[in-house]
């Protein structure tokens, strides 16, 4: 869309009914669908620290922001967000939620005030419908969204929304499901999963928060995913409890794991995976974080 008809189109908005804002917004969007496709990341968040400290792992994320084309919006599949069947978050004005304990105050202080965008999260829920999807106006912005995203787009200038990971669902289910959001990358939507590829927060040794090793299952467990993913075998990821018990110490519970099946599930056929903050913490964390794009567009 050029920019003086988008000026023509706003100028408008005043003279559309309430009801009608949401289904022009809409119909704006859908105009856009050969928009170019967005890249895919998923980010390994770690500590909800990472919002406010200084490290490599924050400038990996302000780094491999600047080389991208700014989004329509977001959409985060974050780990910190888990529900009874699927859900989309679809305010305008999303919360900064702060879902954690025992940090200091200026970390409970942040506030992420990118807006909401109830246009796509409509969207969302439409291809979505064979899924039941429901739109939900409570939720608003968790730390596996906020404390990564504000690295990326620290002006808070680009919309982003949430999808909630259904937790009645087995891995399958979610790679399957995230195929279905092919058509927002298209309409210039950057979706992004946020969790932790190894993340088993029983096995930390926090003695050595800050230190970058793994305990030799970790190792393993690394080795098996990044093997899976540089053969291309990616519906074998949705498979991991098959893959051994490192894997199964590596992922313990599978929110901070599902969000990469999100991201491998719609990777295109010649889009290059590219490892960023590809570290371990603390004995069994990983902070591995991947951008899939088209060669040309690195």
């Amino acid at each position: 869309m050029k920019r003086i008809d988008f000026v023509r189109n706003m100028a408008v908005l005043p003279l559309v009914t309430q009801g009608g804002v949401l289904q022009y917004l809409y119909n704006m969007i859908d105009g856009k669908s050969n928009s170019e496709l967005q890249p895919i990341l998923f980010l390994g968040h770690g500590s909800p620290m990472n919002a406010i400290e200084e490290n490599e792992f924050v400038t990996g994320f302000r780094n491999i922001a600047k080389k991208q084309n700014t989004p329509k919006a977001i959409l985060c599949v974050s780990a910190h967000w888990e529900t009874d069947g699927t859900k989309i978050a679809a305010m305008s004005k999303p919360r900064t939620i702060h879902d954690f304990g025992g940090f200091p105050k200026e970390l409970f202080d942040v506030q992420y005030t990118a807006p909401g965008h109830p246009a796509f999260a409509k969207e969302t829920q439409d291809v979505l419908s064979s899924r039941n999807a429901k739109l939900d106006y409570s939720w608003g912005l968790d730390h596996g969204a906020w404390s990564v995203i504000k690295h990326l787009y620290p002006a808070a200038n680009v919309p982003v929304f949430q999808l909630s990971l259904d937790k009645k669902q087995t891995p399958e289910y979610h790679f399957d499901l995230a195929k279905d959001l092919i058509s927002l990358r298209k309409k210039g939507a950057l979706i992004v999963g946020s969790g932790n590829i190894v993340h088993n927060l029983g096995l930390v040794d926090w003695r050595r928060l800050n230190e970058q090793f793994s305990f030799d299952w970790a190792k393993e467990a690394d080795s098996i995913i990044k093997s899976r993913i540089s053969d291309g075998d990616f519906k074998s990821l949705a498979e991991f409890r098959k893959l051994g018990k490192s894997l199964s110490l590596a992922i313990p519970t599978p929110e901070h794991y599902l969000p990469l099946l999100y991201i491998f599930a719609l990777k295109g056929k010649n889009e290059q995976i590219n490892f960023f903050n590809d570290k371990p913490i603390a004995g069994a964390l990983t902070m591995t974080s991947i951008l899939l794009i088209n060669p040309n567009k690195i």
